[in-house]
């Protein structure tokens, strides 16, 4: 069992660790069994490479990439070379969540830009082309004008947007829906600048939620190049999304004549956004009073809906990594191996998370004859 000339890259190491939600003990016995008894390994050698105190190459690197279930190609990759994990993160997350899992999730982010990007360069789609402003918040310029400037500049009709997630792939933005292990957190979104934006949201999402939460990680692509206090920064997204998803003229009109549980469930139809944030929107813009507010939230209560909300939102799904797939599969005929090379995956997870569930593709059909 050997790697070749290959030598692991001790910040590549501690990533696909912490993307497995693995501890470095659980390497370690990963590694041990792996071996079937010809060596034991404990967690000061995995602590010392990776922190690059020694080399992982040849037997070593294959044990190691078997522990985490990723080629060893993998495994050798520098993230900083490479622009994986580079740029400012954002999440929607709750309080709740603990750093461990959270470290987890930006760790995937950041595997799924090097698993994206190398389908890109194989498939020779470009992956600096997109169409999002960046625009600097001050004493004129808020929040709410810089969702108008992105739908403005996005060509969105007045009105409800009718595909968030189809609209930032059409700007050129990277959308993958993972089983983020939570569901504490909806979305996390990753852009150095340079190459193209990527959003990775959570499968578990409901579908009303989803939409507010991939345009809340928008409002933080378009709006937060720096560092900057978080809950600040938290508000600055959640008012981008409202008027983003919400506009406020509309808004008002829509609510005009107040507004009752039955009304309210409508304008969920349309507007496929949760029933709390429409409320909340129409008492922000004053198109309802504090009372009207208060006495719907009442009812709402009364019924269980602050946990569970009539009007079920079928969630948007993605399709230009799927389509990126597919050119690899089909245009490009490569078979599942090849293309799994191109994502730095083994074989069985790229076939389960790129070509299985709602694509139905087995290994065979997805090959392509000459």
């Amino acid at each position: 069992m050997t790697s070749g000339g290959l030598q692991a890259h001790p910040g590549m190491l501690a990533l696909a660790r912490e993307s497995r939600g693995m501890t470095q003990t659980g390497v370690a016995d990963a590694m041990t069994k792996a071996s079937d008894g010809g060596a034991v390994v404990s967690q000061g050698y995995v602590s010392k490479a990776e922190s690059g105190r020694l080399q992982v190459s040849e037997d070593r690197l294959a044990l190691y990439a078997a522990a985490l279930g990723y080629p060893p190609e993998l495994l050798c990759v520098d993230p900083q070379v490479s622009g994986v994990g580079i740029g400012l993160i954002h999440h929607r997350k709750r309080a709740s969540l603990s750093a461990p899992a959270l470290r987890r999730i930006h760790a995937q982010l950041a595997l799924v830009r090097l698993q994206v990007s190398g389908m890109a360069g194989a498939a020779a789609v470009p992956d600096a082309t997109h169409r999002f402003p960046q625009v600097t918040l001050d004493d004129l310029t808020t929040a709410k004008d810089a969702a108008r400037r992105v739908r403005r500049e996005w060509e969105l009709p007045a009105g409800p947007v009718a595909d968030v997630i189809a609209s930032v792939e059409a700007a050129g933005g990277w959308v993958v829906v993972r089983d983020l292990g939570s569901g504490l957190l909806d979305a996390v979104s990753q852009w150095d600048g340079r190459q193209r934006p990527l959003m990775l949201v959570n499968d578990a999402a409901p579908g009303d939620r989803c939409r507010f939460s991939v345009a809340h990680e928008l409002g933080h692509l378009v709006m937060h190049t720096e560092p900057g206090r978080a809950g600040e920064q938290e508000k600055q997204a959640d008012a981008f999304a409202s008027e983003f998803l919400m506009p406020a003229a509309d808004i008002r009109r829509a609510f005009a004549g107040g507004v009752d549980l039955a009304q309210l469930a409508a304008l969920k139809r349309i507007w496929r956004v949760s029933m709390s944030a429409l409320l909340r929107r129409a008492v922000d813009l004053n198109a309802l009073s504090e009372w009207q507010y208060r006495t719907v939230v009442v009812e709402m209560s009364a019924l269980g809906y602050r946990t569970a909300e009539p009007v079920e939102i079928t969630p948007e799904r993605p399709r230009c990594v799927e389509a990126l797939v597919d050119t690899l599969l089909s245009d490009r005929g490569l078979d599942i191996d090849q293309a799994a090379a191109c994502a730095r995956l083994l074989p069985q997870d790229f076939e389960r998370l790129y070509v299985a569930g709602d694509r139905s593709l087995s290994r065979a059909a997805s090959k392509v004859r000459p």
